[in-house]
């Protein structure tokens, strides 16, 4: 493993387990003394970003990471754990651009089935919704293509998964 900052996405459909297995990433990486960050994206556009224009929810997000990710490289961080659910390529690329440096993206495959089970365990206003975006990402096809691993998420311990991510991402 290089110290050069290095970042991976952990994405895929809402209801994935992308937020879990990113905490496991970062349990692992902390164990191992490696300096990391765990940056739920959606967490950085969580509000209103004051107008209904296509993206402007993603544009926020990236105009919060950009100081954050900053501040993170700038006290020696070299592992940038991020999790989010992304669109489609220029979304890919936006991000990239605004961490500048090398980002892999993972997607996190789990069954329809397995998904609709998670999201209604549960069902609060914002669960609703992110069922109904999950069943209108499957059927566009948006988020397809976009991954530069694919990495299955359903029926297996999270440190398993967290270990084949590390594993493949090379920060084994």
């Amino acid at each position: 493993m290089t110290d050069a900052p290095e970042a991976v996405l952990l994405a895929g459909l809402f209801g994935t387990g992308k937020s879990s297995v990113a905490v496991e990433v970062a349990d692992m990486l902390d164990k191992r003394g490696v300096p990391y960050a765990l940056i739920d994206l959606d967490y950085l556009c969580w509000g209103e970003p004051g107008s209904d224009e296509p993206g402007a929810e993603h544009r926020m997000m990236l105009r919060n990471l950009a100081p954050v990710a900053a501040n993170y490289l700038a006290v020696g961080v070299t592992r940038f754990v991020l999790a989010r659910g992304m669109r489609d390529r220029e979304q890919v690329e936006s991000l990239r651009e605004t961490l500048g440096m090398p980002l892999t993206v993972v997607d996190l495959q789990v069954p329809w089935d397995e998904i609709e089970r998670r999201l209604t365990a549960d069902l609060t206003a914002a669960r609703k919704d992110d069922l109904r975006e999950a069943r209108e990402w499957l059927a566009s096809g948006e988020h397809v293509g976009l991954a530069d691993i694919t990495v299955d998420n359903h029926q297996r311990p999270l440190r398993e998964v967290a270990t084949e991510v590390l594993d493949r991402l090379g920060w084994a």
